[in-house]
């Protein structure tokens, strides 16, 4: 979009960055640790750009591992995202980073 049309996006996004969250299949939703290197929203928008991780517990690691599925969301006003599942290349590529 152009430059205006993306400052009114950004502004109407505030926190999502606080919002997204990941579930894994019979356990509790994860929601992101976001830009822990610097702080790039302001009360009046958010950044375009967010980097995130999502602290999963051992329980949710062993679920993955053994075939559990992944979904996404978000739950901020401004965007609601319904859950979506992972497509299976791209969980076994997640799993494969685990720890």
């Amino acid at each position: 979009p152009n430059e205006a049309d993306r400052k009114v996006a950004l502004a109407k996004l505030v926190g999502i960055e606080h919002q997204m969250f990941i579930e894994v299949e019979g356990q509790p939703r994860v929601y992101a640790i976001a830009d822990e290197d610097l702080e790039r929203s302001t009360a009046d928008k958010t950044s375009a750009v967010h980097f995130m991780r999502f602290d999963l517990t051992d329980d949710m690691k062993k679920a993955l591992k053994a075939g559990a599925q992944m979904m996404v969301g978000c739950d901020h006003k401004g965007y609601p995202m319904h859950v979506q599942t992972l497509p299976p290349e791209t969980l076994a590529s997640l799993v494969s980073d685990l720890s």
